[in-house]
């Protein structure tokens, strides 16, 4: 059996201890390591080259704080095993082994979004370019250019021809036949929306068709427009509209069903955006939502919008749904346990710790350094001088003596802010470190392994108990 060597440092050493042995049944031995400091976030990889002395014998690998800096490949080839971080917090640790040893890589999705610019034709080609330039970053495969009724779009073949040669496809969204006639010929890879009606535009062009009914009730007409393009033999696309609450979405959806019951194999297209822009609610968890009903449907894709300011996120979300949908449908998994990015909100596992534990880690402390913690019961500010605690920033301000000292009161007030936040939303807090807001909000990624602290541990830094702290 494998034989694990954790590291920490002196506060964290007895919680740490305590998790490890909860882990049943545990697939390794372990031992647990006080490195002689008393936070370990500030554990790097020099000083534990120092400290932790050859030959490691017995130890199959090392596991350090999840915020330890430093180069651990290097670490590895100096002491001879691996040498791994661990999960920012120690009380992820059951769960980072469970990942181990049976990860799910969100690399792989079938759903491809088309993303709309609903007011193309307002827009210079420039402006279009870049716009599409971010939605492609966010994830959109296809850049969908909106036409307006009544609206001339009088750059339209020169907007497509400059999409198509910066690398992009492209669909146009039109009512209008003269405009969709224009958009194929100049290139446009999908024309939405033909159907019954409208499908001799389909024979002027090599566009894709995404195809509809008449109205969104007649599936007859749909069916029709879909086996004319079958014996054609013509690639299509065939949406039987996604209608708003409470104008028909369930009825709607069962359009969906029974048209994935009478062609299995036929592609389908979903329009999101009646449901994204026209309820007021987080788009993050609709969006979760639909891409679950079109992993289960086999949708082949998705023509999504972001016009409202509260949908301004969801080709990132749509992006994040897709690949987590697919992942579950193709292990056969609930969608759980992959990734946060859809809990904008909310996290899963907010208060790691307890009141109790929180009052044992504070009897440790012998510095002047505020630390700030958040439990299901409130907020908690300890250093040497006792615990506080209480229920948001003004009731535990007064209690901190800060009156004469600007720039700690200045810290201070914005971690309280954020600890309160945390605890009255239900997220995870984490002193000096952004909150988490899943997708919503762009973390700058950090290189753990290109820096490392040099020098003595001993500089005083205002900071909570680090992981394995």
């Amino acid at each position: 059996m494998e034989h694990i060597l954790f590291l920490t440092g002196h506060l964290a050493r007895p919680s740490l201890q305590r998790v490890l042995s909860r882990i049943e049944p545990a697939p390794f031995t372990w031992e647990v390591r006080d490195l002689g400091l008393q936070v370990a976030g500030l554990m790097t990889a020099d000083m534990i080259r120092r400290r932790v002395t050859l030959p490691v014998s017995g130890v199959d690998r090392i596991i350090l704080p999840g915020r330890c800096r430093g180069d651990m490949e290097a670490l590895s080839q100096h002491f001879g095993i691996a040498v791994q971080r661990g999960p920012e917090e120690l009380k992820d640790l059951p769960l980072f082994f469970n990942r181990a040893a049976s990860p799910i890589t969100l690399d792989e999705y079938e759903v491809a979004i088309f993303a709309e610019i609903v007011d193309a034709p307002r827009l210079g080609v420039a402006e279009i370019l870049a716009r599409a330039a971010r939605l492609r970053a966010d994830g959109a495969d296809v850049i969908d250019l909106g036409c307006l009724p009544e609206t001339k779009f009088g750059h339209l073949a020169e907007s497509i021809q400059a999409l198509k040669a910066a690398g992009f496809r492209v669909s146009v969204d039109s009512v209008d036949p003269a405009e969709l006639l224009c958009g194929g010929r100049a290139g446009a890879d999908y024309l939405l929306s033909l159907n019954l009606d409208t499908l001799w535009v389909a024979d002027e062009v090599s566009s894709v068709p995404v195809l509809i009914p008449r109205v969104p009730a007649d599936e007859a007409s749909l069916h029709e427009a879909v086996e004319r393009m079958q014996r054609e033999g013509r690639e299509f696309l065939a949406d039987p509209i996604l209608e708003p609450i409470p104008f028909g979405f369930a009825t709607s959806l069962v359009r969906y069903h029974r048209l994935r019951e009478r062609l299995p194999e036929a592609p389908i297209m979903m329009g999101v955006g009646n449901l994204t822009e026209l309820t007021e609610a987080d788009t993050s968890g609709i969006n979760a939502l639909l891409f679950g009903i079109c992993a289960e449907l086999d949708v082949a894709a998705v023509l999504t919008t972001q016009v409202s300011n509260h949908a301004r996120r969801a080709v990132k979300e749509a992006d994040w749904a897709r690949r987590i949908m697919h992942a579950a449908r193709r292990h056969q998994t609930l969608p759980k346990g992959m990734s946060d990015a859809l809990m904008t909100v909310h996290a899963k596992r907010p208060f790691l710790d307890t009141p109790e534990e929180i009052g044992a880690t504070a009897a440790q402390v012998r510095d002047p350094n505020f630390r700030v913690q958040v439990s299901a019961c409130g907020l908690h500010v300890y250093n040497r001088d006792g615990l506080r605690t209480g229920q948001g920033a003004f009731e535990l301000w007064p209690q901190l003596g800060l009156e004469d000292d600007a720039a700690h009161a200045f810290y201070m007030g914005v971690e309280l802010a954020h600890a309160e936040i945390a605890h009255k939303l239900g997220k995870r807090y984490v002193q000096d470190q952004p909150l988490d807001w899943g997708c919503a909000v762009e973390r700058r990624a950090e290189d753990a392994d290109g820096w490392c602290a040099q020098g003595p541990t001993l500089a005083r830094r205002k900071t909570t108990e680090e992981p394995f702290k």
